[in-house]
Order: C-alpha cells, then sequence, then structure tokens
C-alpha cells in the first residue's frame, strides 16, 4: 500500500497538470534565457554537488559511491513541465524558475537518476524542457519548435561537459520519456559511428518507444553484460493495449529489466531486486515483467493493498518499478567494459 501511495501521489499531481492546453502559439521572443552550463545552479545533478541524486533508498544498503566511480552517467530527465505556465514562455520551461527546479530534483532526480550513484558520477543538466503540450499538440511547427530548443540546452549540456568534466572517461547515457528523445539525438549525434562510441558503456533510453535500427552501430542490448549498446522498455499493465499502440510501440525495442533479455519469456517477482516507494523507500521484490510486442508488461506490484491499484499505464514508474535491477546492472556493465578496455 505504501509503494502504491509514492508511485500514485506522483502520478496523481501529474495528471491534475496534465490537461493544461497552451493557447497560444510558439512565439521565440518569449523564450527563458539560455543556460550557462559553466553554473553550477544549471545543473541538477553534479559529482561535487550535493543533490538529491546523492541520495540511497532508506532501507537498503546502497552507498553513494561516485567519489570512487570510474565512469561518468549524463542523464537527461522527463518531462516536469506539465501545469499552467507562469512565466513569459509558455513552450518551454525557464531553468531559473525554483519551483519548477525543487519538482525536478524531488522526482526524477531522486527517483531516477540517483539509480547510477552507484556506479558512476552523475551529470544531469538542467534544460529549457518543452511542456507537456508539445507532445500532444496538432501543431507541428509549435512541437517541433519547442523540442528544438530544449535539445539544443541538452547538447550545450553535453558539449560542455566533454570539454570540462570528461577527461577520457567512459560514459553512460540515461533518460526517461522527454528525455529519451533527446538522448537518443545525442547518440546519434555524438556517439553513433562516431569516434565517441568507443566511450559507451551502455544507454538507458526509457519510456519511449525505441525502434531496433534507430541507429546506425549502436544496437538493442541482448543480455546483461553486453556494452555499447542500449535498453528500452515502457511499460503497462498486462493485457493493456494503449491507443498508441500502433503509433510505433508495436514495433519497439523492449527489454525485460528482471532478465536484460528481449525475449518474451515471463520473469517472476523472485527476480526482482527490489523498487523504491514511498518516501524513496526501498521495496524488495516489487513486481515481476515479461516482454509482449513492444511493451513491457507487469502484474500488480507485490505490495499491501495491491488489489486496489487499477493503473494500466505504468510510465511514471518505468525506473522506480526496477530500481534495484537497473542499479545492479549498470555495475556489471561497466564492469564488463572496463575489463574489455583494461581500465578497472
Amino acid at each position: 500500500m505504501r509503494f502504491y501511495l509514492l508511485i500514485f501521489s506522483w502520478l496523481i499531481l501529474s495528471c491534475q497538470r496534465i490537461p493544461y492546453q497552451i493557447q497560444s502559439h510558439y512565439d521565440e521572443t518569449t523564450n527563458p534565457p539560455q543556460p550557462n552550463y559553466a553554473l553550477q545552479e544549471n545543473w541538477a545533478s553534479l559529482p561535487e554537488k550535493n543533490d538529491p541524486a546523492d541520495q540511497v533508498p532508506l532501507k537498503s544498503t546502497y552507498q553513494n559511491a561516485q567519489a570512487q566511480a570510474k565512469v561518468d552517467v549524463f542523464f537527461v530527465h522527463p518531462t516536469i513541465y506539465t501545469q499552467k505556465p507562469q512565466g513569459s514562455s509558455d513552450w518551454n520551461a525557464d531553468v531559473s524558475d525554483a519551483s519548477m527546479n525543487k519538482m525536478v530534483d524531488e522526482s526524477t532526480i531522486l527517483n531516477q537518476a540517483s539509480v547510477f550513484n552507484g556506479s558512476c558520477r552523475i551529470y544531469a543538466p538542467r534544460y529549457r524542457q518543452a511542456h507537456y503540450h508539445a507532445f500532444v499538440t496538432k501543431n507541428l511547427t509549435d512541437k517541433v519548435k519547442s523540442l528544438e530548443l530544449a535539445y539544443a540546452d541538452v547538447k550545450a549540456a553535453f558539449e560542455y561537459y566533454l570539454q570540462n568534466y570528461n577527461q577520457g572517461r567512459p560514459i553512460v547515457i540515461a533518460s526517461h520519456s522527454q528525455g529519451t528523445v533527446h538522448a537518443k539525438r545525442l547518440l546519434k549525434e555524438f556517439f553513433d559511428q562516431k569516434p565517441l562510441q568507443k566511450q559507451l558503456v551502455a544507454a538507458y533510453l526509457v519510456g519511449i518507444a525505441t525502434q531496433p535500427d534507430t541507429f546506425g552501430s549502436i544496437k538493442a542490448c541482448e543480455n546483461g553484460s553486453q556494452t555499447g549498446c542500449f535498453v528500452s522498455w515502457n511499460t503497462y499493465a498486462r493485457d493493456y493495449f494503449p491507443s498508441w499502440y500502433k503509433d510505433g510501440l508495436n514495433t519497439s525495442v523492449s527489454t525485460n529489466p528482471l532478465t536484460w533479455r528481449l525475449d518474451e519469456e515471463f520473469a517472476p517477482r523472485t527476480l526482482s531486486k527490489g523498487g523504491v516507494g514511498l518516501k524513496f523507500t526501498f521495496m524488495p521484490e516489487a513486481v515481476d515483467a515479461q516482454n509482449h510486442a513492444g511493451m513491457l508488461w507487469i502484474n500488480k506490484p507485490y505490495v499491501k493493498g495491491r488489489w486496489l491499484l487499477k493503473t494500466k499505464i505504468w510510465h511514471r514508474a518505468d525506473y522506480n518499478l526496477f530500481y534495484g535491477n537497473i542499479r545492479e546492472n549498470v555495475k556489471n556493465r561497466i564492469d564488463n567494459y572496463l575489463l574489455m578496455t583494461d581500465q578497472k
């Protein structure tokens, strides 16, 4: 029941904001100022910064090991900008908005980016994220311009990271939802069939349908130890097909994060290394999982009061449900990468 309350406190708050529809068209003259990534304040997480990505779940034995990590993760957060705009810009968030930053930090940075702190130094930029409406509007021009502005920031942050932080270290790319839209572009532009691909440990492209042929030379991971590849999944209740299923979800890569395979074999809850729940609390054997035709299907999470759970779309919990498995898998891939490249 407590796990249910955490996931749905996030879901319910988000859903309350989602119905807002932007009435104006995109106007570049009202864009928020471009972030300066030389300033720590324009990063939601940095290794030397005290931020929510440093935390580990309550009742877990995990430790924040960023100080000893030999690999970096560049994490691109999902859409948190869903409410009625309060500033001069409707279509893209202002990275100097303290209220918005607090929502980003207390949701995605805590619950998602922190999964990497056992094996990676975490770099997560604030960026002028596109409003949720950009994903549902029928006006293609508004949509493209809003997402282009958001990607321009992600690209600028990554370029600053490469020039000032990376120093040739191996890299994990990780993202969720809108963040995955931008992360895929980043991989195409900087890694795919480029020299930097040699530094790619793996990419966690979660929460957006990703096709097998998205990249030229970066393929879907086939197991839990492979490197230089990507994983991707979108979580739904068993037997559920969303209305947009045939818009690309049906042909997308689906990695089962309990087995790290692409097959459709059912993975029982005993393979779960745990999820995170209320007040960022660790919950053992949280869920089972099974790939099915481009989707990741789950039964109701194994928590008290599970019979009350009615949701069919588990998008917001793509990381939460599989927190322990992701954390373990990142370490496994890194260990394998370092072994193969003699960097350990």
